[in-house]
């Protein structure tokens, strides 16, 4: 059976919409994402994932070592559950949470914060009781490429820290802090690891891509040195975090990075299929139903407007995925609470049917989704919540 069938198959008595998750294709990405790695631990990216009992099996694989959470509620909801060494990779302004943090002497043990400027101490500073157990901090480095005196510059605008000068003063801001404990270091080359190096339609584009990549590589793995050098005289780090799903075999190469992070290679969305270096399986895909036939070769199946963040564009669509060969109308797109498909595949579609899309990008998904089916074969083995499952909502 080819894997429409067998999805087909495994959800023939169920009625979209719906998710799945494949995981023999989970594992097999889980697996390449280890060899890329090249013996050096991966810390899971839990916006990416953003399901608990998923994050748990990944985390009992061998290779992978702590989460990546994207906001300081969450953090500390996975560590009341027994989840330990969490990084929050996003600075937080939350001032309950960070009380809660400094009460409880466990989540502060297994919890870092993320900072980048003396803004953030004073902040952190202001919002947890005088005498609470210091609190693990690691400090964000700009890790985005940029030339031609500043005119140009590729990467997300997090940090201001970029030079080990700047990083060795905030590193010694923090050594002059009781309260505070400097443990860790990120850089996260999201002009590498977020953008693929073999994006569809333009072969110039794509050699501009890679020669972009190319030099804030090289840049990027003097400057990080010199950073991790220069903070290291400050403070005893014991980690230093870099790259992503699209950098990872790069980014271990440097000997100043002992972990990586990756978080999309597990369910292997839409926007990483674009790149030379490693190829994934679609593990978590969506069905939705067919509802209407307003012409031989056009379906309309109900909801489809899964947008994903980031620029606006066509890349930000789910992708109609099964059967091959539909596309969306120009002029309706993904809609709310129904969406056209186009294409000579839907002239054997019949109300009921089911159309199955992946998601441009990972977590996200399961921003839509109370669970995930987890399929094994042609059989459904197990549905697990996702955080809108259990009642999280944390952005």
């Amino acid at each position: 059976m080819d894997d429409r069938q067998r999805y087909d198959r495994a959800t023939a008595e169920l009625d979209p919409p719906f998710a799945i998750l494949d995981m023999e294709a989970l594992r097999a990405n889980a697996e390449s994402l280890v060899r890329r790695a090249g013996g050096k631990p991966i810390r899971v990216a839990s916006k990416s994932v953003r399901s608990r009992p998923i994050l748990e099996r990944i985390l009992a694989m061998d290779g992978f070592r702590g989460v990546m959470a994207f906001t300081l509620p969450e953090a500390l909801w996975l560590v009341s559950h027994g989840l330990s060494d969490v990084l929050v990779a996003y600075p937080t302004a939350d001032r309950a949470a960070l009380a809660r943090l400094a009460a409880s002497e466990r989540a502060a043990r297994e919890i870092t914060l993320m900072v980048d400027s003396a803004e953030h101490l004073d902040y952190i500073e202001a919002a947890v009781p005088a005498n609470s157990p210091p609190l693990r901090l690691c400090l964000d480095l700009d890790a985005g490429y940029v030339a031609f005196g500043g005119r140009f510059r590729a990467g997300a605008l997090r940090s201001p820290v970029r030079e080990p000068v700047h990083a060795a003063d905030l590193a010694a801001d923090v050594a002059k802090r009781p309260g505070f404990r400097l443990v860790g270091l990120m850089a996260y080359e999201a002009q590498i690891a977020g953008v693929g190096d073999d994006p569809q339609g333009s072969a110039a584009f794509a050699r501009v891509i890679r020669l972009m990549q190319a030099r804030s590589a090289r840049e990027l793995i003097l400057r990080r040195g010199r950073v991790v050098n220069a903070v290291r005289q400050v403070a005893d780090l014991e980690f230093v975090n870099g790259g992503g799903t699209g950098s990872i075999e790069r980014t271990v190469r440097e000997k100043a990075v002992t972990e990586c992070a990756a978080g999309s290679g597990f369910f292997h969305p839409r926007l990483f299929d674009f790149y030379r270096g490693f190829s994934g399986r679609p593990a978590a895909l969506f069905a939705l139903p067919v509802v209407r036939r307003p012409a031989p070769d056009v379906v309309t199946v109900l909801g489809g407007g899964y947008l994903a963040s980031g620029a606006p564009g066509p890349s930000r669509l789910p992708q109609p995925y099964l059967p091959p060969g539909l596309r969306y109308s120009a002029d309706e797109g993904a809609g709310e609470v129904q969406t056209p498909l186009l294409g000579q595949p839907a002239e054997d579609l019949r109300v009921g049917d089911r159309v199955w899309f992946r998601h441009a990008k990972a977590g996200e998904l399961c921003e839509r989704f109370a669970g995930l089916l987890l399929v094994e074969g042609d059989k459904v083995v197990e549905e697990v919540p996702t955080y809108r499952g259990e009642g999280k909502t944390f952005l």
